[in-house]
């Protein structure tokens, strides 16, 4: 949203950097001359042909959000908005500084309006209000007003321009001309402009919902995270609060990623000598699945999935539990490795590969049909067998062994522990090939959902399918696929009992589901409760929504933000096509990992990130606090491979506040100070604070102040004194006493001369205003002055090359 103020009302960039070389500084307020006005017109045409965006942003680059605290002064945007209590307060004080400066100049003070402008820092458009949806385009110091609006503005309220802006040729126009000043004021598209802003139903109607298009499909924007890997089956944590993500690559590497995001040089995990794999596009063996215990934080055992080929013959599935070396949190010990239980299997595909500790503390294990087509192990398949282990959702105990021999216990509670006809690890059956499940945390509020298995199960030629796994249920395989029957004979036996899906697809929309996750974290909160999945064939991501009182489940189209809806440093709106698995961080954040060419040996995986564009959370609500990792040798830092939408990552700076010249002048009494119309009958919303006499705080453990350091003598300075300690010290010290009344006179001179001259240091600051001037007893004191303490809200100021002050007190007379 670029405008007029490109040429008048930012402080920095182009455009006013063309004004500034035009007028120069010391060039008195006068009609602009003609090169002013070409130079102007100039870069209003240069500025204005960039596109409008739509979406809501805040002056810090990020999607608006709902303060997890009401806020006291600017009310209108405590539901959804850009300001948090902190940031509502910095706001709240600079409005009242400015009241005090006109109550004490006797000036309108336009309370209202005043508040209203302020307060456009905290809508959710702020960004459009500011001109600061990209970073190449400067923040304006005032939001944009509507002609209007702006109109009313300058006939009532211009006098309190000064102290909102130092911008010469905006204080210039004001002065001359209402119809430039309110042109130069507006913004381009009238939509954004306050308070047409509030009026727009398109802009108000979802606003703080997932942004859809015109079809409904949902927008979100990715962020990536990891790149340059082989095929990487699964991404995943360990528990243990190090927020550690540990990315498996097929050919049997496991990679530690940190929370900065870089990359330990050395692997975790490396079995490539004896995982079974090939270069083949679309080969599903390999190391294909990874749990950590729940407990691993104190034991540090973990549990592996891969495929092996005994002889050269025999192919198998072996899933072991290995254990963290005890030198390095960063290693796996090879030689800790303990068979917990091999399958043969009689083809290469369909080899499942899931491993999940469920929240009853036991391990899940996952595994295909057995491979081939249409399931033609046997009278009815293996996964309508329940005496085969193919087909099957497994269920052990890893912490305890069997007294038969087994490196596992069965749990008392399987659903076939007394069926001879079956074996008692068996939990579920009746699945195909099951790719990728997850475990639901549950609403981070209510625990709703909280324990619930969801797993894709990949079907034959027609259909795809999401299920939720309980015990004992079975899945239909190979009767039926999807809702459909495959086997017919199998499909109409009246003792089948089969469990349906919760969802189906059919291969007009993708080939190979990808199971996903509930989206449970804390960043994207309008995701909370979406099942997020995916096609490995076709690349599309889908989301389901439950209807908590049917229990049904309703498809929810996921798309990729357009331009406008992903303008955000750091974002993209594009992944590869071929979807390998999704993931969960400690935080319950969402990623999923996808490459470009499905190939073992092919080093173009990528882990992107989800984010929704639309709402965050409250800053400082997701922070978290790892612990610590003791890292041994060489890490790599992480480097950006897809194009971003911005192409940047450079962030705008919010504008400092406004500075506010308060000059030293006479002592002015309550009687000279003339009362106006608006203080006397113009109510406002806005409560004042009271002014409180300071208090003397202190934090334990923090330094003193520097200028009580200063006032510290060493033990050398000590001896030197006491040694010219002598009876001149008495006239010495009385001679200083008058110097020091002479000296704040001096400096309160200065001030009133050289606005812009401010103390060197804070140092000296709290010296100037702790100095007690002696005087006399029949000196009459001064009256209204006041001496507010400056501790809470500290004033900075702005200036051409963007430096920060240092903070000075607050004096109103």
């Amino acid at each position: 949203m670029t405008s007029k103020w490109n040429t008048a009302l930012q402080s920095s960039g182009g455009g006013s950097a063309l004004l500034r070389t035009a007028a120069g500084p010391g060039l008195p307020r006068g009609p602009p001359s003609l090169l002013e006005m070409f130079l102007m017109f100039s870069a209003v045409v240069l500025f204005s042909v960039q596109p409008a965006s739509s979406h809501p942003q805040c002056l810090d680059f990020q999607p608006p959000f709902k303060p997890q605290w009401h806020l006291e002064f600017c009310r209108q945007y405590e539901e959804f908005g850009c300001c948090d209590q902190r940031t509502d307060n910095v706001i709240a004080e600079r409005y009242w500084n400015i009241i005090e400066l006109l109550e004490t100049a006797g000036s309108e003070l336009c309370e209202d309006m005043l508040k209203e402008i302020m307060c456009q820092e905290c809508s959710p458009y702020a960004a459009h209000l500011y001109d600061a949806e990209d970073p190449y385009t400067p923040i304006r110091e005032l939001p944009g007003l509507c002609f209007g609006y702006c109109s009313e503005f300058h006939s009532k309220c211009r006098h309190v321009l000064k102290y909102l802006t130092e911008n010469r040729q905006l204080l210039g126009t004001s002065d001359r001309d209402v119809s430039t000043f309110c042109s130069i004021v507006d913004l381009s598209d009238q939509d954004y402009c306050y308070p047409n802003v509030l009026k727009s139903n398109y802009l108000n109607n979802n606003l703080g919902q997932v942004a859809q298009d015109p079809r409904g499909c949902l927008q979100l924007c990715l962020t990536e995270v990891a790149n340059s890997l082989r095929n990487p089956v699964l991404m995943l944590h360990s528990g243990d609060d190090t927020h550690r993500m540990f990315i498996a690559e097929q050919l049997g590497f496991v990679w530690v990623y940190l929370p900065d995001g870089s990359r330990l040089e050395q692997p975790f995990l490396d079995l490539s000598g004896e995982v079974m794999t090939t270069p083949w596009l679309g080969d599903e063996r390999g190391f294909l699945g990874m749990a950590f215990h729940p407990k691993y934080r104190n034991n540090g055992r973990f549990f592996i999935y891969y495929s092996i080929q005994i002889d050269s013959e025999a192919e198998k599935i072996r899933i072991s539990e290995m254990k963290v070396s005890a030198y390095d949190m960063n290693v796996a010990d090879p030689y800790s490795e303990r068979v917990i239980l091999e399958i043969e299997e009689p083809a290469a595909n369909h080899n499942g590969g899931m491993l999940l500790f469920g929240r009853d503390g036991y391990l899940y294990i996952f595994t295909g049909d057995g491979g081939k087509a249409g399931d033609p192990f046997g009278k009815y398949g293996n996964a309508q067998n329940k005496s085969a282990l193919l087909g099957k959702v497994l269920r052990v105990d890893v912490d305890g062994r069997d007294p038969a021999g087994k490196q596992y216990r069965i749990p008392p509670d399987n659903p076939f522990l007394g069926d001879p006809g079956a074996r008692p690890e068996v939990f579920a059956y009746g699945v195909r090939n099951m790719w990728r499940c997850s475990v639901d945390r549950g609403d981070p509020v209510t625990r709703y959902g909280r324990g619930r298995i969801f797993c894709g199960d990949v079907g034959q030629n027609r259909y795809e399918e999401i299920d939720i796994i309980v015990k004992g249920g079975n899945y239909g395989w190979r009767a039926k696929e999807g809702f459909e029957c495959y086997d017919i004979k199998q499909c109409h036996n009246s003792s089948l009992n089969d469990i349906l899906p919760i969802f189906a697809y059919s291969h007009h929309v993708g080939k190979s589901v990808t199971g996903g996750y509930v989206y449970r974290g804390c960043e994207s909160p309008n995701l909370n409760g979406l099942y997020i999945f995916g096609d490995f064939m076709s690349g599309r991501i889908m989301a389901l929504e439950e209807d908590k009182r049917t229990g049904n489940w309703k498809e929810r189209s996921v798309c990729m933000g357009d331009t406008t809806t992903c303008s955000f440093p750091g974002l993209i709106n594009h992944h590869h096509k071929f979807i390998i698995s999704f993931a969960e961080d400690e935080a319950g954040e969402l990623y999923f990992l996808a490459t470009s060419h499905p190939s073992a040996m092919s080093p173009f995986g990528t882990v992107f990130k989800f984010m929704d564009p639309s709402r965050r959370a409250p800053p400082g609500k997701c922070k978290q606090k790892p612990l610590p990792v003791k890292v041994r040798g060489k890490k790599f830092p992480f480097v950006h491979r897809e194009l971003t939408v911005l192409n940047t990552n450079d962030k705008p700076t919010r504008p400092p506040p406004r500075k506010l010249k308060l000059t030293t002048k006479p002592p002015v009494t309550s009687s000279k100070i003339r009362p106006t119309a608006a203080s006397a009958t113009k109510p406002t919303n806005a409560t004042k604070p009271q002014r409180i006499a300071p208090k003397k705080e202190g934090k334990k453990g923090k330094k003193p102040k520097p200028w009580k350091q200063s006032k510290t003598l060493n033990k050398k300075d000590y001896k030197t004194q006491a040694k010219k300690k002598t009876k001149a010290q008495t006239k010495k010290t009385a001679a200083k006493k008058p110097v020091r009344v002479k000296v704040l006179p001096k400096r309160n001179q200065t001030a009133a001369s050289n606005n812009t001259k401010r103390p060197k240091s804070q140092k000296d600051n709290k010296i100037n205003t702790k100095i007690n001037t002696p005087q006399k007893k029949d000196a009459q004191k001064p009256v209204g002055v006041k001496i507010r303490r400056p501790e809470k809200v500290q004033f900075t100021f702005s200036n051409k090359t963007n430096q920060i002050s240092k903070p000075f007190p607050s004096i109103s007379l």
